[in-house]
């Protein structure tokens, strides 16, 4: 507040008072349990809707369940990134993901070249988070993706962050890239390398459908260069991009071990 005039001073309390207490009607919409989520389901259709989502996204809201795995997973999240990154590396089969995603680029090779000439991104990274996230695609998971992100928008955890990938979720229903009985990872996330929803209606490419290898790694490959990818760099260099993916330190270094040892192959 030292910028204001001092003749502002009262009048800008008086914005902060009533500030606070705009968030604390907020913080009091959300939930810690599935009982009051139908009644913020119907507070969210309002708010959906003077977001520019439709019909269809609406009636996928509307059918909305509350999502106890969901929320069972998200409150272990920290344990799962916990430990050294030679620990994480062991629990996730950082080995098995070297090894495959080495015979992967071979067999791909056409593929990792185009994606590294349109966007500059090289193979390894992309391989490294494809196999870390899905196992190359083999587990891209069975929990209803709208429930998911609505369940996660709605807990109080981590609203803020949540609510605009619950948007675009709905959006993506409305445009037919997703349906009410769609499903994917535990947190919301799409296809084979788990794209949240809000970066599915940012960096997709192609058809935009990320079920299909091709559009899914392509789509990667843009989401990093967009986060900073700098093209000809070593993995290690472009830790930043890579943060953008995933904001857990033990991950972030996962991923550019994984990808240095890949692309040295």
């Amino acid at each position: 507040m030292a910028f204001l005039a001092k003749g502002r001073i009262l009048a800008a309390a008086v914005v902060a008072v009533l500030g606070l207490a705009t968030g604390a009607q907020a913080a009091a919409s959300c939930g810690k349990t599935g009982a009051g989520f139908d009644a913020w389901k119907q507070d969210f259709a309002a708010e959906a809707k003077s977001e520019g989502v439709g019909s269809r996204g609406l009636a996928a809201l509307a059918g909305a369940t509350y999502a106890t795995r969901t929320i069972s997973a998200d409150r272990a999240i920290h344990k799962a990134f916990s430990g050294s990154v030679d620990d994480f590396m062991k629990r996730r089969g950082g080995s098995a993901i070297i090894s495959k995603g080495r015979s992967l680029k071979k067999s791909n090779a056409a593929l990792f070249n185009q994606i590294e000439q349109n966007y500059g991104v090289s193979p390894g990274v992309l391989l490294a988070i494809w196999g870390m996230e899905t196992g190359f695609g083999a587990s891209m998971g069975n929990q209803n993706t709208v429930s998911a992100i609505l369940t996660l928008a709605y807990d109080c955890r981590r609203p803020d962050y949540f609510h605009p990938h619950a948007i675009a979720a709905l959006k993506l229903v409305d445009r037919g890239a997703l349906t009410a009985s769609s499903v994917g990872a535990m947190h919301g996330e799409i296809g084979h390398t788990q794209f949240l929803p809000g970066n599915v209606l940012k960096y997709a490419v192609g058809s935009g459908n990320l079920r299909d290898k091709a559009t899914a790694l392509a789509s990667t490959a843009n989401f990093l260069k967009g986060h900073g990818w700098r093209a000809g760099a070593s993995a290690q260099s472009n830790i930043g991009a890579i943060a953008g993916w995933n904001s857990a330190s033990v991950y972030q270094q996962a991923i550019a071990r994984i990808a240095t040892a890949i692309d040295a192959d």
